[in-house]
């Protein structure tokens, strides 16, 4: 079964001939090269782009490094000293590029090439040539790009499956779909897996076996070190404000164990980097600025995060406040939490400063959305909690709230607009609702 993912297909297709190495990152097993070598090579194909001016690569596949003469058994690829030589490689493609016209060139797992950053900006330099690549994220990492190709690398980040793709594959009510997207997530092969067995197998094995053991290789880590307990505060604790003195904390008092603020925040650092989880900053709305810590933490795919605690902790409430910012982050927002302080007077008259929070700004050009993840308003006291962050911000951006339930976009006399996350989460155009 086919999935679409015309949202990632489109920011290929927008980068055509732009003169850039077109580089998709993401998280392991998030559909990077079915992206590339299915979606896009099948656009290339029925746009007139003939099969032979389309050259296709996996530097993780034997059959293809067969062809350039390597011998995949003497290439071990958990080591970055053992890569493809990239003499052999250049030589293959010289023979495939017999004429003046553009050639799409595909690449999979391209750090599997030794000297890749020299061979892509030596491509750079052609001008009938139109780069694309995915990379490993434990070896290829977002931050690298802007160095690696000497500020000629474009990124496209892919992530899991949002609700609405994984939705148009989904035999079921939007209720029913909503409450699977909680518990399993998006990675695509979980999305056409039948069974809560087959599920919660697969991604147990991939977290502990493929995403947990690709940082601990990447970074020479022991393999008794604490980013695995890490890795479980952490799940324990999402969407919710923590700093690296926090969680060190915790580790004395819950783990009975000792894990410096220093050690936990480059082991959080290793797992972004790895695009498992993601750190949301904190914006102080009136005074225009970032506020350094604390933060808040999301997992890339929240049924990674649910295999990490064997399916325990499924709160809804901070299930959907993931999966709504992951949303934001696949229409391209920039997201942040946002804080906005309030001088209020206690019970003796004296004025005290409270800081509220607003869940998300979301922000794309000059575009800019308030957005609380409310899960349930059953009174008028609780719609007045959660929306007095947004009385306090006194400014004219949009500002929404998205319960769990049901509902259609409904507007209050202040203008803000209350609706259900699925609803949201499937109508491309909510944000303008």
């Amino acid at each position: 079964m086919e999935i679409k993912r015309d949202t990632y297909l489109n920011r290929l297709i927008n980068r055509k001939h732009n003169g850039f190495v077109k580089v998709i990152t993401g998280i392991r097993r998030c559909g990077k090269s079915y992206l590339l070598n299915t979606l896009f090579y099948n656009h290339l194909i029925e746009n007139g782009i003939l099969e032979d001016h389309i050259i296709t690569f996996a530097f993780d596949s034997a059959e293809d490094l067969i062809k350039i003469g390597e011998n995949p058994l003497l290439l071990d690829n958990t080591k970055e000293e053992r890569k493809a030589d990239p003499k052999k490689f250049l030589e293959y493609l010289n023979l495939k590029i017999i004429d003046k016209e553009m050639y799409y060139l595909l690449l999979d797992e391209v750090q599997n090439l030794g000297a890749f950053e020299s061979v892509l900006n030596g491509f750079l330099r052609k001008r009938n040539l139109d780069v694309y690549v995915t990379g490993s994220n434990s070896r290829f990492l977002s931050k690298d790009i802007l160095t690696e190709f000497e500020g000629r690398g474009d990124e496209i980040h892919v992530l899991p499956l949002s609700f609405s793709e994984f939705f148009s594959v989904y035999d079921g009510s939007k209720e029913e779909a909503f409450d699977d997207y909680s518990v399993y997530g998006g990675l695509p092969a979980v999305a056409l897996m039948v069974t809560e067995e087959q599920k919660v197998t697969y991604l147990t094995t991939q977290m502990n076996n493929l995403y947990l053991r690709d940082i601990i290789n990447r970074y020479h880590l022991h393999e008794d070190c604490a980013i695995g307990e890490l890795l479980d505060v952490i799940s324990s604790g999402i969407s919710t404000l923590t700093n690296p003195r926090k969680i060190s904390a915790t580790f004395a008092s819950a783990k009975q164990t000792s894990i410096s603020e220093v050690t936990v925040d480059k082991y959080i650092e290793h797992m972004e980097d790895a695009f498992m989880l993601s750190r949301a900053k904190r914006y102080d709305v009136k005074g225009r600025k970032y506020i350094g810590t604390p933060y808040k933490i999301y997992f890339e795919d929240i049924g990674l995060r649910n295999a990490r605690l064997n399916f325990r902790q499924i709160e809804g409430t901070h299930t959907m406040e993931n999966i709504i910012y992951n949303e934001l982050r696949f229409r391209g927002y920039k997201v942040d939490v946002g804080v906005v302080e309030s001088r209020e007077r206690d019970e003796t008259g004296k004025e005290i400063r409270k800081q509220l929070e607003i869940d998300f700004i979301a922000t794309i050009g000059s575009k800019k959305y308030y957005l609380q993840s409310a899960y349930a308003i059953p009174d008028d006291e609780k719609y007045k909690q959660e929306t007095k962050s947004f009385d306090k911000a006194n400014d004219s951006f949009k500002k929404i709230i998205l319960v769990e339930k049901s509902m259609k976009p409904r507007r209050d006399d202040n203008g803000y607009v209350m609706m259900g996350v699925k609803e949201f989460l499937l109508d491309a155009e909510s944000m303008e609702a």
